[in-house]
């Protein structure tokens, strides 16, 4: 994996991006969030087709590649909380995050837990709660949900040993108050990971801080939706190009607030 942007400076830098970017914890140090002082920071990660799609045969596994996959990896196991739109969780069988060994000091150094705690977004808390995402996970999945959600389906949701947490009114989820309520917890690293409806709801609430866009050198046509599909987000929000590196013809690109 080579890095294209900026470009490779002298020294230390040059050698590590001549050689090639190769095992986690070089991956790590280059997708390193902030300093936990700066405040809470949400950092969304999608992979989209050179034709914009999001998705390929339903799901977002054919436009991936080793490389997308060991960034994904990274990303988890950097992270403190990963939210999911239950849709996505639906779609693609989302499993918990594991326990990685090379991030174990890593992670107990900085208070971390062995793994991220998944938080499914869901409206209805139509959930399959027999998955494993509910039966084995290392940390308790978090639900987060609206305060209208049905105190039947709220207790079936603990029930299964899942935590739900309220982060809006009615039976909706509102994004700040998602950002805020996971805050509270101590989950401040947090990492979006879709669906597109869900994280257009994200951009239009102004709380995505960065975005990790992989695109694949794949064409996918049909009517696939893009990375976002939902609300606009008005006005623009300009971001501004931290990185691009390069493996195999995929762009693995990082923009952070402008």
């Amino acid at each position: 994996m080579q890095r294209l942007f900026p470009a490779p400076g002298r020294g230390d830098d040059a050698q590590v991006f001549t050689e090639g970017l190769s095992t986690p914890l070089e991956l790590a140090d280059v997708y390193a969030y902030p300093p936990r002082a700066a405040g809470p920071y949400l950092r969304a990660n999608m992979v989209a087709s050179l034709d914009g799609a999001a998705r390929a045969e339903g799901r977002s596994a054919p436009l991936s590649s080793d490389a997308d996959m060991r960034i994904f990896g990274t990303l988890r196991a950097l992270a403190d909380v990963v939210l999911v739109g239950a849709e996505t969780v639906r779609q693609e069988g989302y499993r918990p995050a594991r326990a990685r060994a090379a991030f174990a000091a890593r992670r107990a150094a900085d208070g971390q837990q062995p793994a991220a705690v998944i938080a499914v977004i869901s409206r209805s808390l139509e959930l399959d709660l027999t998955a494993p995402l509910f039966t084995g996970p290392l940390v308790p999945t978090l639900v987060l949900t609206g305060a209208g959600a049905k105190d039947e389906d709220v207790a079936a949701v603990h029930a299964a040993g899942a935590r739900v947490v309220v982060a809006g009114e009615g039976d909706g989820v509102d994004p700040a108050r998602a950002v805020r309520e996971l805050t509270a917890l101590g989950l401040t690293r947090m990492l979006h990971e879709g669906g597109p409806r869900v994280l257009a709801q994200f951009a239009a609430a102004d709380v995505i801080d960065e975005l990790c866009l992989t695109l694949a050198p794949l064409l996918a046509g049909g009517e696939a939706p893009r990375i976002m599909n939902g609300p606009g987000v008005v006005p623009l929000s300009r971001f501004a190009p931290l990185s691009v590196l390069e493996e195999d013809g995929f762009l693995f690109t990082r923009y952070v607030r402008a």
